[in-house]
């Protein structure tokens, strides 16, 4: 006899209905999040698992499930549906025949072997097939079967939301297949982390390093930190300001195309730029944070949290021209603007929302091009499709943003700061708006995201470069 099971409730089956022959099935087909999720439960990191380059010179040619994650449909089989709640294993042997690969079907059966009416024990045989009927796993069962009925609602189980950064850091990387190593003034790299990020961002082969600073000073620390300098150029200048000058001088005279910051204050770098007349653009020179969030879809860039304060209606259209710009840059044909505000409503007393209001007007104008602008949007409805939908928002932008123009510096530092620190969002940051992208990190920025700055300045200023040459012809 087969069971039926009903899908909205666990009701399991006593020893006293159980009878030898009964048998039960489930199906599940697997995917690549359920191996990670193993993974990530279990601790099982198992490249064999999770690294496809590795698991395919194996004997495997490819990634296979872990063993367990067979046994644990077994299990789920057992303790959810027959014999179901109440059962308590007691023994479980297994042998693994062939590897599970994601996309296979699985189809779990357990057939009742045998009865002990003295102990209300149950042995049952453990067949698992795939979809073209191979056996993949069997066995044999043995469990202390529920003696009591139960009936009870189905509970969900909780979700799990699956983000590797290190998976999001190689896509990223990815961008910057075939392009060459892109010369970079580091500016001031007096710390280990600056200098370290420097070296590391050479390493994976996104720029050539120039260190601009106090010589000694850079060697020290590179000494006592354990980075190797034997692959960059150092240029000697007594301090951070010097170097701010030097570096400055050097990409307006096209000596280098990417300016890092280092260890100094954002100020005394970007007025060194600004000082150079021939790297003025013309535009208002503004910062974007790229952002991977795990609950979000695609990458979401954030501007301006770190240069202007408090900008104006028409800085605010510099601002947005370069993010916009940038996106296309970073594979965005069309990238969506969500223009923030508290409300998603113009509102008088709100002079955010009026900004909005005027920016979408500009752009439809022509004033701003490349994007598609809706604002004001509060946070929810430019993020959440489902929130738009409650307040009856139809727009292109709403729920799918791919860049948020915040109102200030203030409201977007804390935004972007939330999102790091209490989303888990990875990201990294740059300057545009003048003849060279500046990737300008912090203090409190990881080794992942001083790399994933260097390649975005390369992007851009691989893109100016090619610009460039299109301009010449």
């Amino acid at each position: 006899m087969n069971l039926t099971l009903n899908t909205d409730l666990i009701e399991n089956v006593i020893y006293d209905e159980i009878t030898v022959g009964q048998s039960a099935r489930l199906l599940r087909t697997l995917t690549l999040a359920d191996i990670q999720a193993f993974a990530s439960v279990s601790g099982d990191v198992n490249p064999l698992h999770l690294d496809a380059a590795y698991a395919n010179e194996t004997l495997f040619h490819g990634m296979i499930a872990h063993g367990m994650w067979g046994g644990a449909l077994i299990s789920a089989l057992l303790g959810t549906q027959f014999p179901g709640p109440g059962t308590v294993y007691l023994e479980q042997v297994l042998h693994f025949t062939k590897p599970v690969r994601v996309g296979d079907t699985l189809t779990v059966t357990v057939t009742v072997l045998s009865k002990d009416d003295v102990n209300k024990h149950v042995a049952l045989d453990c067949q698992v097939v795939n979809q073209k009927g191979a056996q993949v796993l069997h066995g044999i069962a043995k469990v202390l079967a529920p003696t009591e009925k139960v009936s009870l609602p189905r509970v969900n189980a909780p979700l799990i939301q699956l983000f590797d950064p290190e998976a999001r850091f190689k896509e990223l990387l990815a961008l910057s297949d075939g392009m060459p190593a892109v010369r970079c003034a580091v500016v001031h790299p007096c710390d280990a982390e600056s200098l370290s990020g420097a070296m590391d961002s050479a390493s994976y082969g996104l720029i050539v390093p120039v260190l601009i600073g106090p010589e000694v000073r850079i060697r020290h620390i590179a000494r006592e930190a354990g980075i190797d300098l034997a692959q960059a150029e150092i240029i000697a200048v007594p301090h951070s300001h010097a170097a701010a000058e030097k570096a400055a001088d050097m990409a307006a005279k096209g000596e280098v195309e990417i300016l890092m910051k280092g260890s100094l204050h954002t100020d005394e770098l970007i007025h060194a730029v600004l000082a150079q007349p021939s790297l003025r653009t013309g535009r208002r020179m503004s910062h974007v944070f790229r952002f991977d969030v795990p609950l979000y879809s695609k990458p979401l860039l954030i501007t301006d949290a770190a240069l202007n304060i408090r900008p104006t209606l028409q800085e605010k259209v510099d601002i947005i021209q370069n993010a916009i710009d940038f996106a296309r840059i970073l594979g965005v044909v069309t990238p969506k603007v969500a223009i923030l505000s508290a409300v998603e409503t113009v509102n008088a007393n709100i002079p955010s929302t009026l900004d909005a209001a005027a920016l979408c007007k500009m752009a439809d104008r022509g004033q701003i091009t490349g994007g598609i602008l809706d604002g004001p949007l509060a946070f929810d409805n430019a993020i959440s499709a489902h929130a738009a939908q409650i307040k009856h928002i139809k727009s292109a932008v709403a729920g799918d943003a791919d860049i948020l123009a915040v109102p200030d510096l203030e409201s977007g530092n804390m935004l972007a700061k939330q999102l790091e620190y209490l989303a888990g969002a990875s990201g990294a940051g740059l300057v545009l708006g003048a003849r060279v992208p500046i990737a300008l990190t912090s203090r409190a920025d990881g080794p992942m995201a001083r790399v994933s700055s260097a390649l975005l300045a390369q992007l851009a200023a691989y893109n100016a470069r090619r610009d460039h040459t299109r301009q010449a012809w």
